[in-house]
């Protein structure tokens, strides 16, 4: 063995290598490395082993063997713990600097403008969104408590975010405990009003530093507040206003405890606790509000005894969305367009919403006009069977003339159906409506006739048909209605029968400026269409509105003051009242010219072309008028405390032209002594029901109360002769078609009495003109008498037939257009104003 050579690479040991270490180095079994050697008996371990020192001779640790190598050590686990902290507090630190408050969200702002009655119950509300934002001060507090002790009964002590109630929402929802939410009031209210519904983990991080900044920057208050007009609380109301007025049909300042715990039910599933759309969800609602109460004891915030006696509120029955249906639509435009008109707000301003407009409609009278206009008018229309029906259209308005109120507009029968307005349009003419404004010039100006005497209501006119007027710059001869020709007739009786030579005549005499002027002075706009001066501004030839019409009267109806009209009460937007306009009373006119206008207009009632109005129950004044060719027929009239106007018109619902009510509603003419007047006492009747009939208190002009003497009539009239003042010498007076329409033809008046017994049978028949002297060509004087009627045709009877009973008339007599032939027919082409 001796002689062996070792083996190549073998080398000898170290005489230092601990005993153990076989043959093949260090990287052996034995050894630090060698291959070959074994272990010695000791066995020791590795390098590095803590038995065994390295070179140096420290003793190292046991290397990690198996699947413990795979486990991190302590330091890699804390550098790892402290990595993400460094990381988190980084985002979190980097999240609130880049993370900025946005603005509010479009879905967040928008609100509606709501519209009420005088009594604050609500009439409409437009825009997309039912909400109106309300201040806080405007919240009861036990409804801000009852929200807070369903939403977040910690809300004022802690901070904008909880991370241990967001964990314990996040494990509950693991765990199969219910879905709960981590939010506070103060993240709910950045999602509603900044960020939006969409659940993303982009959208919580943003919650949740908006959050934390918000809470920062603003009060509880303000949150607050916020939130709670925000909320969506079922039957599309977002806030607690549109909430309150959706399930209570009340103002929130108005809810009670009980109620407002209920609302705050609501916010935790807003369609499923609806009791009423939802009967079956009815214990667990119940369960919820029990909830809120009990926690609102806990808080303190409900006394114990008084949670025991609170009963659950019953909320109201789901209701239609206040749209613009029905009269709501034209009432809004109509409020809308005075506000606008006045300057009190602008267009874009209004369009942004959250305004609360209570108006002075009366909630009450407005019902009781649309159901005149029903009950006297609509329920008798029959489109079907009469053609003529269907252009029918209605208009109204009421003023309380000492306050310039408007109590009450009927625009038209459904504005979803009708859209225009025909209380507030200006294409039909007011006709002889406006006659009461002469008269009301000519006492202001102390006006005199052409030969000198002053105008009074016993001063003699000249009430002749197609009568030339006197003194005008350019030649005007206004037919009468029907024709008629009354001779000398005084101003009281031409105003009861409306005689249009009368009138023309007059507006010469005192000026047609003057005229004018006194017309705008009582309320009529300068701007009026055809508001023209001349003689035939006299028989209405202008196109104010319905309420423009009813301002005038309402000035004369308070002796002459004229109190300009409004439709605000008072506009609010939150805390912040809007300014409205000064409306300082003027007297426009003075009391003795109105007072007087209105004794004459108290005889339309009793004795002229207004005796409909009676049925109203009240002492009345007013005045009738029909359009030309019968396009529009009026009646305006007041008590001493209401103010009413009332019109028909024709239109055609195709094409929009102006249309004749020949026809209509089964008769042959419609004035405005007949529906108009009928609607009128039906509503004034029922809105001041309850309320005792009060007398006229008339301050006179000199002169106007002494009374005519009894009518008469004469076969040609006399010339007018000047005479006393005060003491006229009054015309003989025709047989008025009274208790009919204006012309007679509608009622008893000119069927009867006028136009079928006398004046068209008898007069024609037994006198020598039976078929021309009564109908076509009956003479200017005699009649069917002398010639049977052949000479004069041009008049028609105009005159002779207005003698009705006297039995020498061919004529009309009230009744017919063309001698008493046709009773009430439609009258020719060239017809004329009333």
């Amino acid at each position: 063995m001796s002689d062996q050579s070792p083996p190549a690479g073998w080398t000898p040991r170290d005489p230092d290598t601990p005993p153990g270490g076989g043959p093949g180095g260090p990287g052996g079994r034995g050894g630090q490395d060698g291959q070959d050697g074994q272990r010695g008996p000791d066995r020791p371990g590795r390098p590095g082993h803590p038995d065994q020192p390295d070179r140096s001779g420290k003793k190292t640790r046991r290397g990690r063997t198996g699947w413990r190598r795979a486990l991190p050590t302590w330091r890699m686990v804390l550098g790892a713990v402290l990595l993400l902290a460094l990381l988190v507090g980084g985002g979190l630190v980097a999240g609130y600097l880049l993370v900025d408050i946005p603005p509010a969200n479009a879905a967040a702002t928008a609100q509606s403008n709501v519209y009420l009655y005088s009594d604050g119950s609500q009439i409409a509300r437009d825009g997309e969104v039912n909400r109106v934002n309300v201040p806080l001060s405007q919240i009861p507090l036990t409804v801000q408590e009852a929200v807070l002790a369903a939403e977040d009964r910690d809300f004022h002590s802690e901070r904008a975010v909880d991370p241990k109630a967001m964990i314990r929402a996040a494990w509950n929802t693991a765990t199969g405990k219910g879905t709960q939410s981590g939010s506070t009031i103060t993240q709910q209210y950045v999602k509603n009003y900044y960020l939006g519904q969409e659940q993303t983990i982009k959208r919580k991080a943003k919650e949740f530093f908006i959050a934390i900044k918000l809470g920062r920057e603003k009060s509880k208050a303000y949150i607050l507040e916020g939130y709670l007009n925000t909320s969506y609380f079922g039957r599309n109301a977002y806030g607690i206003q549109a909430a309150s007025q959706a399930y209570y049909g009340k103002d929130v300042s108005s809810l009670t405890t009980a109620e407002g715990a209920y609302l705050a039910t609501l916010l935790n599933s807003p369609s499923a606790f609806d009791v009423v759309s939802h009967p079956q969800s009815r214990a667990r609602a119940l369960a919820r509000w029990n909830y809120v109460l009990d926690g609102m004891v806990k808080k303190g915030w409900l006394p114990a005894a008084e949670r025991t006696a609170t009963q659950f509120p019953e909320p109201g029955k789901v209701r239609a969305a206040a749209g613009l249906s029905g009269q709501r639509g034209y009432l809004v435009e109509a409020i809308k367009e005075f506000i606008l008109d006045r300057e009190i707000l602008d267009d874009k301003t209004l369009a942004e919403g959250g305004y609360r407009i209570r108006t002075t409609i009366d909630r009450r009278r407005q019902a009781d006009f649309v159901e005149a206009v029903d009950d006297q008018m609509l329920s008798r229309l029959d489109p079907e069977a009469r053609k003529a029906d269907r252009v029918v259209r209605a208009g109204g308005v009421s003023i309380d003339p000492a306050t310039g109120k408007v109590v009450a507009m009927y625009g038209g029968v459904d504005y979803t159906r009708q859209y225009v307005n025909n209380a507030t349009r200006h294409d039909y003419q007011v006709a002889s409506t406006f006659k009461p404004f002469v008269f009301a010039a000519a006492v202001e100006n102390d006006s005199r006739t052409q030969d000198g005497r002053r105008i009074t209501p016993n001063t003699v006119y000249n009430g002749d048909n197609k009568r030339p007027v006197v003194g005008g710059r350019i030649r005007f001869a206004p037919e009468n209605e029907g024709q008629v020709s009354y001779g000398n007739i005084t101003v009281n009786t031409a105003t009861d029968l409306s005689v249009n030579a009368v009138y023309a005549q007059m507006a010469v005499d005192v000026g047609t400026a003057r005229v004018k002027k006194t017309a705008i002075d009582l309320g009529i706009p300068e701007d009026t269409p055809n508001f023209v001066v001349g003689p035939a501004m006299a028989l209405g030839t202008l196109q104010a509105s319905v309420l423009d019409m009813t301002q005038a009267y309402a000035t004369l109806a308070d002796h002459g003051r004229r109190t300009p009209y409004t439709f605000l009460e008072e506009i609010a937007k939150g805390d912040d009242k809007i300014p409205l306009p000064e409306r300082t009373p003027v007297q426009a006119i003075s009391r003795e010219a109105a007072d007087t206008t209105t004794s004459m207009l108290v005889s339309v009632v009793d004795n002229g072309t207004g005796t409909a109005a009676l049925a109203a129950g009240h002492p009345a004044a007013g005045k009738t008028g029909t359009g030309e060719l019968d396009r529009s027929a009026w009646f305006a009239a007041y008590t001493p405390n209401l103010v009413s106007v009332v019109a028909m018109m024709g239109q055609d619902p195709d094409t929009g032209t102006l249309e004749s009510l020949y026809g209509a509603l089964g008769e042959p003419r419609i004035g405005g002594g007949g529906y108009p007047a009928r609607i009128w006492a039906s509503y004034t009747k029922t809105a001041l029901e309850g309320t005792d009939p009060v007398d006229f208190e008339l301050d006179l002009q000199p002169g106007a109360a002494q009374p005519p003497p009894p009518p008469s009539w004469q076969s040609e009239p006399p010339q007018e002769t000047p005479g006393d003042d005060d003491t006229p010498t009054p015309p003989q007076r025709p047989t008025p078609p009274s208790r009919g329409q204006d012309n007679g033809g509608q009622g008893d008046g000119g069927r009867t009495q006028g136009g079928r017994d006398n004046g068209g049978q008898d007069g024609g028949r037994n006198t020598g003109g039976q078929t021309q002297g009564g109908r076509d060509t009956g003479g200017r004087t005699q009649g069917g008498q002398d010639d049977g009627g052949t000479s004069q045709g041009d008049e028609g009877g105009a005159t002779a037939g207005s003698q009705g009973g006297t039995g020498t008339g061919g004529g009309t007599g009230g009744g017919g257009w063309d001698g008493g032939g046709t009773i009430g027919g439609p009258r020719p082409p060239s017809a004329f104003l009333e």
